[in-house]
Order: C-alpha cells, then sequence, then structure tokens
C-alpha cells in the first residue's frame, strides 16, 4: 500500500457516532454479499455510498473531504499505482481481503480523487447457480473453438458467468487456460486444466500483445477481458477461428446490437471481411441483465441468447442483422441449433414464477410492447 497510509485507520465518522476505516467498509460487502452489494463509492463533497440491489445507498454518515478521501482510498494503493494515478488522472487495480476480490478505479475530478469499487467474491458460483434459462452453457463448454461473448452493462455479473463457465472446464477438462483481464478478478485454482492469468499494465502491456503472445503459448481456451478496439476484436475472432474456444464481454444491451456494434468498429470497407469472420467464429451471445428480486433479497440474471446456426450465421454474412430477432423468437426448443430466448420472454417468465415484480421488468425490458406480448403469452400458456 502507498507509504503512511492503513486500510485500519478510523477516518469516517457515521450519524451514531462510530468511526469506520477502509477495512471496515470493504468487510461490509463480506457480510452482505457481492450480489447484494455490487459498488463502493468515495467521492469528495459527498457521504460514502454503497451500491445495494442496483440501487445507491448513502451511509449516514460525514460529507468526504478531501483529506479524508486520500486516507480511505490510498491504502488500497501500491506506490507504483500511486504514481500512475498522480500523473495519468486515473488508475485501474485490484484488492484482495479475506475471501472478497475487489476490482477499484481511482480517478480525479472535478472535486478532488474518486474511488469506484466493485466487488468479487473469491467463491466462483458453480454455474448452476448462474441462472441460465436453459443448459446452453453445456454446449458451450464442450466446444473446442469459437467465440461466446458475455454482454451486457457494468456490473451485470458479466464476469462472474465466464469465471463460472471457465470453471466448469476447469473441473471437467485438462486444457491449457489464458486470459487477459484488465484488472484479474476471479482466481482460478489449479485443477484439470492448466490456467495463466494476466494482468493488463502487469503482465503484459495490452490486450493486443497479449493476444500475439498466447497465440504461441499453446491455449485451448482464452478470456479476453473486453474487446475495446479494433485490433483486439480482429485478433480475438483470429483466435476464435483457429481452434481456440474464445470468452470476451461487450457493454452492449442485447444480442443484436453486439453484432452491430463490433461491425461499427471497423470502416466500411472492412465490415464485408468481418461479417464473414464473425459469421464463422461466434457461437454463442449471452446478454444479461441483473434485476432486483421481489423478495428484496439480492438480484435475479435475465438473459437473452443468440445460438448462431445455419441461418442467424447467413443473416450475418450478408448484413442482415434485423432479421436475426426472429431466430431468437423462434428457435426456443432445448436442442442443438435452438436453446433461444429473447430479454422480453425471459422477463416475462419470471415475473410468472414470483420471482420480480411486473413493474421491475417492464424497467429493464429492452422493448416494452414485445414484453407485453410476452406476459400475454405467458398468462395464456398458465391457464
Amino acid at each position: 500500500m502507498a507509504e503512511g497510509y492503513s486500510i485500519d485507520a478510523k477516518v469516517y465518522a457515521t450519524e451514531d457516532l462510530k468511526r469506520l476505516s477502509m477495512h471496515d467498509m470493504l468487510h461490509y460487502f463480506e457480510e452482505q454479499g457481492a450480489m447484494k452489494v455490487s459498488d463502493l463509492h468515495i467521492k469528495v463533497g459527498a457521504p460514502v455510498t454503497y451500491r445495494v440491489n442496483g440501487d445507491l445507498q448513502k451511509i449516514k454518515g460525514m460529507t468526504v473531504t478531501t483529506e479524508m478521501a486520500k486516507q480511505l482510498i490510498y491504502p488500497l494503493l501500491t506506490e507504483e499505482k500511486l504514481y500512475k494515478l498522480e500523473n495519468e488522472y486515473s488508475v485501474d487495480g485490484s484488492y484482495r481481503l479475506g475471501r472478497m476480490q475487489f476490482r477499484i478505479n481511482i480517478f480525479k475530478e472535478n472535486d478532488g480523487i474518486c474511488a469506484a469499487i466493485r466487488a468479487l467474491s473469491l467463491d466462483i458460483p458453480p454455474i448452476e447457480q448462474i441462472g441460465f434459462v436453459n443448459n446452453i452453457w453445456e454446449d458451450i463448454i464442450d466446444r473446442k473453438a469459437g467465440l461466446v461473448l458475455v454482454t451486457g452493462i457494468t456490473g451485470a455479473g458479466k464476469s462472474t458467468t465466464i469465471a463460472s463457465m471457465i470453471e466448469r472446464i476447469n473441473h471437467e477438462r485438462a486444457c491449457r487456460v489464458i486470459t487477459l483481464e484488465d484488472p484479474i478478478e476471479y482466481i482460478f485454482e489449479q485443477r484439470h486444466s492448466i490456467i495463466s492469468q494476466r494482468e493488463i499494465g502487469r503482465d503484459v502491456k495490452s490486450f493486443v500483445d497479449g493476444l500475439r503472445a498466447m497465440l504461441r503459448e499453446d491455449p485451448d481456451v482464452i478470456f479476453v477481458g473486453e474487446m475495446r478496439d479494433p485490433e483486439t476484436i480482429a485478433m480475438t475472432l483470429m483466435a476464435a477461428e483457429t481452434g481456440h474456444l474464445v470468452f470476451s464481454t461487450l457493454h452492449t444491451r442485447d444480442t443484436t446490437g453486439t453484432i452491430t456494434r463490433i461491425l461499427d468498429y471497423f470502416p466500411e470497407g472492412r465490415q464485408a471481411e468481418v461479417r464473414n469472420q464473425l459469421s464463422l467464429g461466434l457461437r454463442c451471445i449471452i446478454s444479461q441483465k441483473l434485476i432486483p428480486r421481489k423478495s428484496g433479497r439480492g438480484r435475479v440474471i435475465a438473459m437473452e441468447i443468440l445460438n448462431n446456426n445455419y441461418a442467424c450465421a447467413n443473416n450475418i454474412r450478408t448484413g442482415k442483422i434485423e432479421q436475426i430477432y426472429s431466430q431468437l423468437q423462434t428457435k426456443t426448443k432445448n436442442e442443438p441449433g435452438e436453446k433461444m430466448i429473447t430479454m422480453e420472454s425471459h422477463l416475462a417468465r419470471l415475473v410468472k414464477a414470483g420471482e420480480i415484480d411486473l413493474l421491475e421488468a417492464q424497467k429493464w425490458a429492452n422493448n416494452i410492447k414485445t414484453f407485453a406480448d410476452c406476459m400475454r403469452r405467458a398468462e395464456q400458456d398458465s391457464r
């Protein structure tokens, strides 16, 4: 940690006259669970704030001052990270405390320094507990090659879903697994597979550099933390085409929008080439959201799943992306080449099962009219 600062320093006064350290604040995640309390925000000029079940909740306590922010945040940084913050104005990192791993972003803004801290349990949940609407995960982990994308907004549980699939592979197959992460989130133990986790900025300069090197390191399974730029996307697609099972993430809200986003990274002259690559290499897109439970106890996952069958691949290749949604609506049987579902249909199922509230589901639906149609069909099917 940065010299002169301690994670155990009691610096934040609450309304009931208690004083909290950064250690106390991070321990709260372990008490409540990362599925319920996901984030901690520290900002000069505002009280310390948690994100609980998706909503921001301020602690009843002091407004954070500049000095207080430093005393809370700097213990999480090494001297090297602190130097980077001072010179580049933001820094990513990770911190481990007990059974929790924390992903940290520290940045400067108008009022001073801020911290956004995301909690990740070191215990990777079994794949059966993730909340898949069907068993397509079994098909995914059995594959030897192809691209699997997990998409959603920040905090949608993308890394957890991928970690659960990789952990199941780790338990069942002898594979060489290499990850590129920024920063490393879940820590994998060596079981049947051999797993190397590389952190951007610590073990390798960039995703692109890591991918170039990786193709000479005999991987079977690759995890690229995020496809952020055209070169990373192109190399990820190439890895999927050349006999590797590749997992990655994008910040998109639905499956068809994911395909469009990938294509938009490239100039018009290259889009036909990328469409062809994507049609051949893509295996599955899982677009997910974490929805507050009706009971108020944590959140439940809602998924939209695209399984790249022949019809979807042909639509991608020919640029008819708008026609893919009909495949998601109709190819829903639990058999190879189908196992698809729309977000609206899964939300309707969760409402009918009593997992989430109707009004909450309406907030998260991509298309409110389509969701209403799904609810009507769910009502008819239950009669």
